[in-house]
Order: C-alpha cells, then structure tokens, then sequence
C-alpha cells in the first residue's frame, strides 16, 4: 500500500494552472505527483494536485511544499460578511411573495400587540473526530474501496459512472468509525481516492488533513429570519417570518439551507405568513446534526418566548396553549418522520419544566429557559439553569432533556445520545461559525474553532417518556432545542436578547 494527500483550490471552483511537480518528486518518500481533472463537481471530484509517497507523513510533508498556481477565474468570490448585509437590506425592504398565507395577517397586526426581531445564525463545519479518508485499490477491472462512509450504496453508484464500470465492479467496504454528523453522507472523499487509485498501480490510502477537512466540508448553512407576530388577549395570533437563504441556482435553496417543515407543526397561529428570499452561493452545503431544525428552532423558539413576554404569559403556558391549537391548514399530512401529537409535544414540555424547577426562585444573574423541538419524528423539550456573570461568562449549572421518541429498549444509548446532542447545541451555539472570504474558508483548525472542552460541559440529566408510538430514533433530535433554551436563560438571567449565533459574537463565553 501507499499514501496519497490531494491539494484542491482554497475557493471551490478552482483549477490546476502548474505546480512544482519536480520539486516534489525529489522530496524524500515521494513517489509521484500528478494533477487530478476532476468532474467539477464538489460531491464528486474537483480539480487538485494528488502526491504519492511511502508514509502517510512523506504525503503531507510533500504536500506542505506545494506551490500550486491557480485559474480562479469561475471560482468562489463568496463572503458571509457581505451575504450579512445582503440580508439585512432584502429584509429592510419589501415582503416576496409568500409561500404560505393564512388567514389575515395584516389585520392582525392592527388590533394586537406586535412584536418584531431580526435573527441569524452562522455556517458551520461538521468537524468529525476523523478527518475525511479512504483506501482504493483498482485490480482486474474492479474497484474496491474501504472508508468510513454514511452511504456506501450511494458511493458505489458514483465510483461507478466516474470509473466508468458496472455497479458490481465497485466494491465498499463500510468502515463504521471516525463520526459523521451528516459529513459522511457526501462521498467525495471516497471518490478522489478511486481518481487516484486509477492512476497506482497499488492499494492507495488517501488521507486528508484536518486543514483540508475544515477547507472543503460541507457546511451547514447560515440563515437570517425576519419576523413580526401579533399577540391578542394573552395568545400568538399571527406570525410572518421572512426567511432569508441561499441558492446556487436562484430558484432551489442549497443543501439544507430550505424551511424545516416540521415548524409547520409548531407554530400554530390562526394568521400566518411566510414567505423566502434566496441569495446566491457556491460554497458547499450540506446536511448537519437534526438538518434545518438545529439552527431554525432556535430562532423560533427564542421568538416565541418574545411573544411571550409581550402576552405577559409565562412561557411553559403560552407554549402549551399554541401546541393544543386545532388549525387544520397548517397540518402536514402524516408520514414516516410526521407524526406530530400535540399530547406528547405537551408531555415533553410539561416535564422538562418539572424537572428543572420551572419558576422557582433564583438570585440576581441566574435564570432558567426552555424550549422544545419536534424533530426527525421526536418530541423533544430541553431547559437550561445558567447564571451570567458581570464580564458575560455563562455557568451552565444544569441541562435537563425529557424526550417522547417511542418505546426505549437500551437506556443507557438513549441517554447517551440525549447527552451528546444537548452538548452538541450547547457548543455550537455558544462558539462555532465559520466565515468565508473570497471564497476561502476562514478557520483552518481548532484554534479558530472552539469545539466545546471537557472543563465546560455542564451535567445533563435526561428523562424519557415511554410510549408506545412507532419508534423514531434520537441522534438528530436532541440537538436543536438546546441553543433556544440557552437563549432564553440568559434573558431570564440578564435580561438581554440574543438573536444570533454564536453568541461570542454578543461577547459572550463559557
């Protein structure tokens, strides 16, 4: 066997003009150097420079030493910076058609308290314990294939059709290791390595970087939302949400960058408006923990609480009076992950409002929030207990996760997989985003991306709901509650808003 590292353009896009390829080969382990064409497509091959070399360590040595002239010409100009502002002009101006209108919102607003507030979240990166990697060997007209992949019938179809041989000629082996997160859906990584292996005569093992994993994920998309409700007589009743996203195309929203329909089933209010503007991007996205709920429950829960506050309801209240509303427009008809109940989205918020202590006396800096999530087919309540200090450092004192995901055989797994995503959100929330300058991917490692550390993970205690509902699974919907429940503790501990993630952006740390 032999190792292999592959260089592509730091704005996708991107082509091989030259690199020093003699240079290269003279380095110590090295035994080639060659330009990979590609197919130009990110999910499958872009354009690079492959190094070949005895040790997986000679191959990144050799790869520290590329000098690599690019053609930039039709690649990535993208700046999250400038898509900010973007968004804030198109939600200063007028309302696009809506994609969804009920009743009467405008008259809404003219007889109830309205409430507005602007949201936004970041990129972010999936960043799995291992960095992307796959061992190719191509011998007697077959291609075979060992790596760490979330969907090998999907990567055996594309090995397929790029080496140019039956589906039986590709054979994977699935490597259940390393993490995934959505990442792992994306075979590109699995693709490059059959490019190269077509080119060695050997087994080849291409490993990426954890530079590269940051420089070419898939990422979950920022979002921005622009949104007015109306409150009548202590209820929610009406709310239009301008959601603000992204397209390559101009008509179809990137990889999960569209509308979760599961708010659909959660914001129930008797007027409703929504409505979608798009902005242009050619940065890959993708699928992330509990996609499109993990950053848009955030925003409508902590909104929600806004309401809330304008009702002068308590919150657990107000809640459970919205989810017991019976507006039949705004059903989705039923399905394998559409399973709503108003029952058990009441149960779940009932007891994590049990749980944590809901209104019970705190002192000065310390507060208490909840919110909830139906997700992937699970009901999912969260709360969070903080306290806040005078230079905005959070103490996360507790987390409680009372979930309704059907009947639970391995407790210990369950739990374990509510925990994980509870820390999950937490981290995510409080610190990661990733920025994109002239197409480039601004955080190439840890340093400039601060994954939650041990010293911060607060205790959390997590209780379920036994049913005897169709099962649904639990790694997807433990997340996107969390960074809502955060919110709304700080404001009970501080009184200030937080619209937007990563709240160290607000100034603040944990």
């Amino acid at each position: 066997m032999v190792y292999a590292s592959n260089t592509k353009c730091p704005a996708v896009g991107g082509k091989v003009v030259s690199f020093n390829q003699d240079e290269i080969k003279k380095m110590p382990g090295v035994l080639d150097a060659f330009v990979i064409e590609g197919t130009g497509k990110p999910v499958e091959v872009m354009p690079g420079v492959a190094i070949i070399a005895k040790s997986t360590w000679q191959a990144f040595k050799a790869k520290d030493a590329l000098k690599v002239v690019w053609d930039e010409s039709q690649a990535s100009k993208d700046s999250t910076r400038g898509s900010a502002a973007k968004a804030r002009e198109i939600a200063a101006g007028p309302l696009p058609k809506p994609a969804v209108n009920i009743g009467d919102v405008d008259a809404a607003f003219a007889k109830g308290k309205v409430v507005e507030a602007y949201y936004e979240y970041s990129f972010v990166s999936h960043t799995p314990l291992e960095p992307m990697n796959t061992t190719a060997h191509w011998h007697d007209g077959v291609m075979e294939i060992w790596s760490p992949t979330q969907q090998s019938d999907r990567g055996v179809s594309m090995v397929a059709g790029m080496v140019g041989v039956p589906d039986d000629n590709v054979i994977v082996h699935q490597m259940r290791c390393g993490g995934g997160f959505g990442r792992r859906l994306m075979n590109d990584y699995m693709m490059e390595a059959a490019a190269i292996a077509l080119k060695v005569k050997a087994p080849v093992k291409l490993q990426w970087k954890r530079e590269d994993d940051f420089a070419h994920d898939f990422y979950r998309p920022g979002g921005h939302h622009a949104l007015k409700a109306a409150v009548n007589d202590g209820r929610l009743d009406a709310w239009q949400e301008h959601f603000i996203t992204y397209s390559a195309d101009g008509k179809t929203e990137v990889s999960g960058a569209n509308f979760s329909t599961n708010l659909m089933n959660t914001t129930l209010a008797p007027n409703i408006r929504r409505c979608t503007s798009m902005m242009p991007l050619m940065t890959p996205t993708g699928p992330w923990r509990g996609p499109r709920d993990n950053a848009q429950v955030f925003v409508q829960q902590c909104f929600m609480h806004e309401c809330a506050v304008a009702a002068n309801r308590d919150y657990v209240e107000f809640l459970l009076d919205v989810v017991n509303r019976d507006i039949p427009e705004l059903r989705i008809k039923p399905g394998p992950q559409i399973n709503f109940d108003a029952k058990r989205a009441s149960g779940v918020i009932k007891l994590a409002a049990q749980k944590i202590g809901w209104g019970k006396k705190l002192p000065k800096g310390r507060g208490i929030g909840l919110a909830w999530a139906f997700s992937f087919g699970g009901h999912v309540a969260e709360a969070v207990e903080l306290s806040v200090d005078d230079k905005k450092k959070i103490t996360v004192h507790r987390i409680v996760v009372a979930a309704d995901v059907g009947p639970v055989i391995n407790l210990s797994g369950a739990e374990n997989q509510a925990q994980g995503g509870a820390i999950d959100g937490l981290s995510t929330a409080m610190g990661l985003e990733i920025g994109v300058d002239n197409g480039r991917i601004q955080q190439a490692n840890f340093n400039t991306y601060p994954v939650l550390r041990i010293r911060s993970a607060p205790p959390v205690e997590v209780h379920f709901i036994q049913s005897d509902f169709t099962p649904t699974g639990l790694g997807e919907p433990g997340v996107p509650p969390l960074a809502g429940a955060l919110g709304n503790a700080i404001f009970a501990a501080t009184g200030e808003r937080v619209r937007q993630m990563p709240l160290k952006n607000l100034g603040y740390s944990i």
